[in-house]
């Protein structure tokens, strides 16, 4: 499977490609792991949907798990089992515990206002330069904010947390002594926290978790959380990046949103589907033969869908490829679907439209700073987005 810069930016030609030629794909990749890779949209739901397809990395064969390549993406902080590891029940009970903070009412009058205000400080320091870069200036710092409100971290230990997040997540392509040194401080500052809201309970997502009463164990706790924090963070970072570029490249979407905000709610969701934060699906493996289409994917086998490809499917979507913010039943799938339907999807489409909407609005000539070649994209098997986004915020 290709791997260059080429294809990480545009790999859309590509799976153009295999959708017409075949259903499933026996492809290896470069970290050395292999998977039957889907890439159509009827076969991308039914994968994500069946439980003829586990989550249980157990699951796989032994050729796959040996030399520590048994640890796939989803568990590569070494933290353990959790949401993206189990099957029902026990995936069905993990996620009850969180699933009710999650609810979009909820977040709208939890956080609706807390997302507001972090957008307008961020745009207002925007406002004082002609450049930044949209990651590392609006994204990642919008999102770290978010994630410590919903989470229960305290503000004075917000300035190191988001820190430790840049450094676990959006380093992650580079690795070396920056992000290891941050996985071990935010593993510590984790367990810390878990123990101070068990004994001083607020309203909020580690509190619930933390409960000696409740559901969870403290093996189960730690995990949970750190799965909610990398997985929320960059994806929202993502969605927020991929979007704002995708606008810049088509002036005439763009003015359409500038004109019309009533089509936010429809913009995230097209924008959702036509370059999505998450380009592959967390992995499955097969407990029995299953047949897709004309091709059988033996038991015991990893699978991958390719979010990304499912959402350019034209057999799914009238004119895949063209950006269209008035695109009507957007069925994307870059959420998932099934029981593993991504449980913080409400709070990244709320982020979506405050963060961009304030950026249009903010920003109507915003434009790349660099050539669209020049974008550096993240180097990744799950998520999809720009390392840098270099834009000029107004005309020269």
């Amino acid at each position: 499977m290709p791997a260059g810069p080429e294809f990480v930016a545009d790999p859309y030609g590509f799976y153009a490609e295999l959708r017409r030629s075949r259903p499933a794909h026996f492809v290896r990749l470069k970290n050395g792991l292999y998977a039957w890779l889907i890439t159509r949209y009827a076969d991308a739901r039914l994968v994500l949907s069946d439980p003829r397809f586990s989550k249980d990395p157990g699951r796989a064969p032994a050729d796959w798990q040996e030399a520590g390549r048994g640890k796939p993406l989803e568990d590569r902080s070494g933290l353990g089992a959790h949401l993206l590891t189990f099957d029902p029940p026990e995936h069905t009970r993990l996620r009850s515990v969180v699933s009710g903070f999650f609810h979009r009412r909820r977040l709208a009058a939890k956080l609706g206002g807390v997302i507001e205000e972090t957008v307008e400080t961020l745009l207002q320091r925007l406002a004082t330069t002609d450049e930044a870069d949209l990651i590392e200036s609006f994204a990642a710092p919008m999102q770290a904010t978010v994630i410590c409100e919903i989470l229960g971290i305290p503000a004075a230990h917000r300035a190191d947390f988001g820190r430790w997040c840049d450094d676990v997540v959006l380093s992650r392509g580079t690795g070396g002594a920056a992000r290891a040194a941050a996985m071990g401080n935010l593993l510590e500052y984790i367990t810390g926290i878990v123990a101070e809201k068990a004994a001083a309970p607020g309203d909020d997502v580690i509190s619930t978790l933390a409960d000696p009463d409740g559901e969870l164990s403290l093996d189960e706790v730690v995990p949970m959380i750190f799965l909610l924090l990398v997985a929320g963070y960059e994806t929202t970072i993502n969605l927020v990046g991929n979007g704002m570029l995708a606008l810049m490249a088509d002036p005439g979407q763009r003015s359409l949103l500038r004109d019309r905000p009533d089509l936010l709610t429809s913009a995230i969701e097209e924008l959702l589907r036509y370059d999505s934060a998450t380009e592959f699906s967390t992995w499955r493996f097969t407990l029995e033969p299953v047949q897709i289409a004309d091709t059988v994917i033996p038991a015991g086998q990893p699978v991958l869908v390719a979010l990304a490809a499912a959402n350019r499917d034209p057999e799914a979507f009238a004119d895949p490829d063209r950006l269209d913010l008035q695109r009507a039943d957007n069925a994307h799938l870059s959420f998932g679907h099934g029981v593993h339907y991504c449980v913080g999807a409400s709070l990244a489409r709320l982020e979506g439209r405050i963060a961009i909407g304030g950026l249009i609005r903010a920003f109507p000539e915003m434009a790349l700073a660099v050539r669209p070649e020049e974008v550096e994209w993240k180097s990744s098997l799950t998520v999809r987005g720009p390392v840098r986004l270099p834009v000029r915020l107004r005309p020269r």
